[in-house]
């Protein structure tokens, strides 16, 4: 990964929430990676299949090692997410690139024994922009406990030619979780599970 300039490990763990104690301590974890934006400077870029081709699979690879180092396994994951943070030379677009394609999210996914798809941001921002990664269950899209987001900044990135490409994962769900999740909702709304709004 010679494009990479450096990467960001940042961990956090909760222990007492609304003045509680977590009855099991979350411990979120993201892992980010500092690299020059391959299609800086040259203008617009119609096909960019091939720098994606190119990078997001050893990105995603790097990335996702780092994850499970920290958290001991892919097991021990229940939430996941993926985001990414383009300098203000950039378009939204190479934000998008590295992190929306299964070149990239199959690594991780198949790593943790997941099923959901990652939840995501993708957004343009200078050196220290905050970075958001929002996190859900790994395999149940609808379990609310682990709608979680973690958030960080990295002082000197991305610079104006750069990208910050960020994979996350939790390994429990909100400390207190109770708002119930959407099966609940449906089910009191009279609702279909494959048509949630109720769409005619």
């Amino acid at each position: 990964m010679s494009l990479i300039r450096k990467t960001v490990l940042h961990v956090e763990t909760i222990y007492v929430d609304g003045g509680k104690d977590a009855p099991t301590p979350l411990k979120m974890v993201a892992a980010a990676a500092v690299l020059k934006n391959p299609w800086a400077g040259q203008g617009y870029v119609e096909d960019l299949a091939p720098e994606i081709r190119r990078i997001a699979p050893e990105l995603s690879k790097h990335l996702t090692k780092m994850i499970i180092d920290e958290i001991g396994s892919g097991e021990a994951v229940e939430a996941f997410g993926k985001s990414a943070v383009v300098g203000l030379d950039g378009e939204l677009e190479h934000a998008s690139a590295l992190i929306h394609t299964l070149h990239f999210g199959n690594t991780y996914r198949s790593a943790v024994g997941a099923k959901s798809y990652l939840a995501f941001n993708n957004t343009r921002g200078p050196a220290n922009a905050p970075i958001l990664v929002p996190m859900m269950d790994k395999n149940d899209e609808g379990r609310r406990s682990h709608y979680l987001t973690v958030q960080f900044a990295i002082a000197d990135a991305p610079a104006a030619d750069e990208l910050v490409v960020v994979i996350a994962a939790s390994t429990a769900g909100r400390p207190h979780h109770r708002i119930g999740d959407r099966y609940k909702d449906l089910e009191e709304l009279g609702h279909d599970l494959k048509n949630p709004a109720a769409v005619k």
